[in-house]
């Protein structure tokens, strides 16, 4: 998370993105007891501000094994949740998950992020700065594959991100960076704000499922291993035999037949890359003709002239 994160301060409008069920069910007693956190955390800070400290913290709070917080940070928190997801998924992200692992006390999260939900915004908008819109160069297409390549590179480190990105307004201020930039990148084309988003969204949807399906091909690939490190060489090569002979055998499926005669997997890890730019050039290539389309119907027509002119009548014939 950059250093300057802390003075950002809350953007609005707050988007509420947590209420899916990606980031799990909020239990009464969760929000009981972070509810009572975060009001003894106000108080202290009430408080410390009476006593004229010209911070709006204190020094420090001891934590469950006496270590006192004074280098806590707003980053410290959402770089520790951030991993937590990435390693774990969401439903493992709380507060006091967060302070366990910090060797901190819950209750001095609260003198850096509010609640649960900001942290789990500040968590969304961290992933956007790993996410960089390049300032416009006057070629869109250039922009825009620059983005998708930054944007399926963070969404590939941060999995958990698919869920909430690309959906509602701008979660915090690097997501409004990359908004604004993306839409600088269409200026002198004249098209209007319809025809730039949805040309926005359609780039964003590609490049989560292309995201999306890389994850999944990842964890396929992963129980594919851990299942052939339990089989002999000779219990992995019948199982092949097997799977070609239920292709082959039933003379159902000729296409499918074909790749196995190409000896072609579609879904090769090392593969991946080139499969997303050629998925890329296509959406690119839409956006495009998309674009050509939009500004010709843009083109004034030419004038109609009145009255209608006669049409010139025909030659005489010849002799």
């Amino acid at each position: 998370m950059r250093e300057d994160a802390e003075d950002d301060g809350s953007f609005l409008p707050l988007r509420l993105f947590y209420g899916g069920a990606a980031f799990g069910p909020r239990g009464w007693h969760e929000r009981f007891h972070e509810r009572q956190d975060a009001e003894r955390a106000s108080r202290q800070r009430e408080q410390w501000q009476a006593k004229g400290r010209k911070s709006s913290r204190p020094p420090g709070l001891p934590g469950p094994s006496g270590r006192r917080t004074g280098g806590l940070s707003r980053a410290d928190i959402v770089d520790v949740a951030v991993a937590v997801a990435d390693a774990e998924g969401t439903e493992a992200v709380s507060m006091r998950r967060i302070a366990r692992d910090l060797r901190v006390g819950a209750m001095s999260l609260y003198w850096h992020v509010e609640s649960k939900e900001e942290l789990h915004r500040l968590m969304l908008d961290t992933v956007h700065a790993e996410t960089q819109a390049p300032l416009p160069s006057g070629d869109w297409r250039t922009d825009l594959a620059a983005y998708a390549t930054s944007m399926r590179a963070a969404l590939l480190r941060h999995p958990w991100a698919i869920e909430f990105v690309n959906a509602g307004p701008p979660a915090g201020p690097n997501d409004a960076r990359n908004a604004d930039r993306l839409i600088g990148a269409f200026d002198g084309l004249g098209l209007d704000a319809k025809t730039t988003m949805w040309i926005l969204t359609t780039l964003g949807t590609y490049v989560m499922g292309a995201a999306l399906r890389d994850v999944q091909e990842q964890r396929w690939h992963r129980g594919m291993q851990e299942a052939i490190a339990q089989l002999t060489e000779a219990e992995v090569a019948a199982w092949h035999h097997e799977f070609e002979q239920q292709l082959r055998g039933s003379g159902e499926y000729p296409h499918l037949v074909r790749l196995l005669d190409e000896n072609f997997d579609p879904d090769a890890p090392e593969s991946a890359a080139d499969r997303f730019w050629f998925g890329l050039g296509c959406v690119l290539d839409g956006i495009a003709t998309a674009i050509e389309r939009f500004r010709e119907r843009r083109l004034p027509t030419p004038p109609v002239p009145w009255p209608p002119q006669a049409a010139p009548a025909p030659p005489p014939p010849a002799g």
